[in-house]
Parts: C-alpha cells; structure tokens; sequence
C-alpha cells in the first residue's frame, strides 16, 4: 500500500500570468505558496483540503480545448451565491447552478485554457453529508 501524505492538482497552463489572473484573481483562491521567478514561477493554491499548483507551461493546442478525461471538482457552501461572486467577477458561466438527478447542485465554468470546473453544492439532506455511527 501506498502511503500518501499530501497531494495537489498540477496543470501546466498556456498562459500562466492569464491562470494566474483566473485562479488568484477571479476565482479569489488564496496562495499556499510560490516559487521560482518570472512569469512561469510557480504558484500553489488552497484548494480546501487540497491543493492546485500552477507551474511551467504547456503549448496551446491547434483547436482549444482541454482533455475531456480532466474536471476539477470543488465543493462550495452555496452554488447560488457563488454563481453570483463569479458573475461579479466576470467569470465565463458554462452553465448556471442546476440540481442534478443525483441530488448535487453544480455550476459550470471553465478556466483560461478550457478546463472544465465544476462548483458543486452538497445539499444538507444529500447521502454525501450522511456519515453512519457518527
């Protein structure tokens, strides 16, 4: 068995100042730390109990778009209200809060590159929040 004691998402944006200004900026995620110097330093963010780290850079595709095999999944309080904060951050809304048939409500948006990201709301009374003996 593997024991893993820490982890973080890395993506190699094609424009890191412009991720930098997404991530930081618009989406509002605090800096966990950086490193390096320059415009391709590196940047870690807190991404709740995890992290999302910006380093180096990756050569634009011919047609943009990201792989379909990469989401980001990241859990908010209350998608209606985030919704609202990335609208007043001129955030690029893929789709507007919606309750799934499996009970979560999620908020599409995507980052610079066309990454996928997924604000998900966990309803209080949804299975994800229900832990048995506790």
């Amino acid at each position: 068995m593997v024991h893993v004691l820490g982890s973080r998402t890395l993506l190699r944006p094609t424009d890191p100042e412009r991720s930098r200004a997404f991530y930081g900026g618009q989406l509002g995620l605090a800096v966990y730390r950086e490193f390096g110097t320059g415009p391709e330093r590196g940047t870690v963010y807190f991404l709740g109990g995890g992290f999302l780290e910006l380093s180096g850079r990756s050569e634009p595709l011919p047609t943009p778009s990201a792989s379909p095999a990469v989401r980001l999944w990241l859990q908010v309080a209350d998608a209606a209200v985030a919704h609202e904060e990335l609208r007043a951050r001129d955030v690029a809304i893929v789709r507007p809060p919606v309750k799934e048939p499996w009970g979560l409500v999620e908020l599409w948006i995507a980052d610079p590159d066309g990454i996928p990201i997924v604000l998900v709301e966990v309803p209080e009374d949804h299975p994800l929040r229900y832990r048995p003996g506790i």
